[in-house]
């Protein structure tokens, strides 16, 4: 076993009151610092205070320390270790000092783990909510993260959430009236992080079909054939987008059709919703800017 230690800092020109009242409010429902929804956010199974538990993604911790203003502490099982955030005055209390300091104890497979994968989305997430500290503690950024390398960009890809399979919602209205028997029905869906479009039209692009019907959190798309006929609804809700599809087949030919497709269809849908998740994920404002964008408004 070996200890990995990992430290970040950033001086940033506010005072360490101002940057701590930030630091309070992470895995809040406004949380201004975590780097959503490019990345899981962190989420607790209570407010935050010591003996909350959660964690983001995979990682799962609980806070054994917390200073309202100063510093958060949080230790994980898993890791065998923690990872803290501290605020420090500077200058009087005219600037302070962030800092994000990791220590967990390794073997020798986790410690390859952490230096091909971990690592590098481990920098780039802490630098991020760094960018979101400054920009929504001064309202501007001095020196923004660098941009993703190739590696961040594959594992943002290859570890950005899969849908999970799930009945047809009751509020899929547009889905569930589109035919009066229909001959198929599915459904996927995969959470919304903070920050996401929650209108419907912003999800066009999930299927390429004409919009058929819409609705004030429902799109439905689809096409109409001779052998077949296909709808597919994207329900937006607050928590969560839903890809439902729904299938009337018309002869035997439809029949032959659709007993070969059906089986590459759950795959294809599941993709499309991911494409477009993440898609929409990477193109949000930061949880810094969404702050700002509160503040001046």
């Amino acid at each position: 076993m070996r200890t990995v230690r990992n430290v970040h800092q950033r001086i940033i020109d506010a005072p360490a009151d101002t940057v701590g009242a930030l630091l309070d409010r992470l895995a809040g429902e406004d949380d201004p610092l975590f780097p959503t929804p490019a990345w899981t956010g962190m989420r607790f199974d209570r407010p935050l205070g010591v003996g909350a538990d959660g964690g983001h993604g995979s990682i799962r911790y609980r806070v054994t320390a917390y200073e309202p203003g100063r510093g958060i502490r949080f230790d994980s099982a898993s890791l065998g270790g923690y990872h803290r955030f501290s605020v420090e005055p500077l200058d009087g209390g005219a600037r302070c000092r962030l800092v994000h300091a990791l220590e967990i104890r390794v073997g020798l497979a986790e410690t390859l783990l952490w230096a091909l994968a971990v690592l590098p989305v481990h920098d780039t997430v802490i630098e991020e909510l760094f960018d979101n500290a400054e920009r929504a503690a001064t309202g501007r950024l001095t020196r923004p993260a660098t941009r993703w390398s190739p590696r961040v960009r594959l594992l943002h890809r290859l570890g950005h959430p899969r849908p999970a399979a799930t009945p047809v919602p009751a509020a899929a209205r547009l889905a569930r009236h589109a035919f009066d028997r229909p001959d198929f029905a599915d459904a996927c869906r995969l959470p919304l992080e903070r920050g996401m479009d929650r209108d419907p039209r912003a999800w066009r692009g999930v299927l390429p079909f004409p919009v058929q019907a819409a609705g004030e959190s429902e799109l439905l798309l689809g096409k109409d054939a001779g052998h077949l006929d296909f709808r597919a609804s994207v329900l937006v809700g607050e928590d969560d987008v839903t890809l439902s599809t729904v299938v009337k087949v018309h002869n035997t030919r439809g029949r032959l059709y659709w007993a070969l497709v059906r089986h590459l269809h759950p795959y294809a849908a599941r993709h499309a919703l991911r494409r477009t998740h993440r898609r929409l994920a990477l193109a949000a404002p930061s949880a810094g800017e969404r702050h700002r964008s509160r503040v001046t408004s």
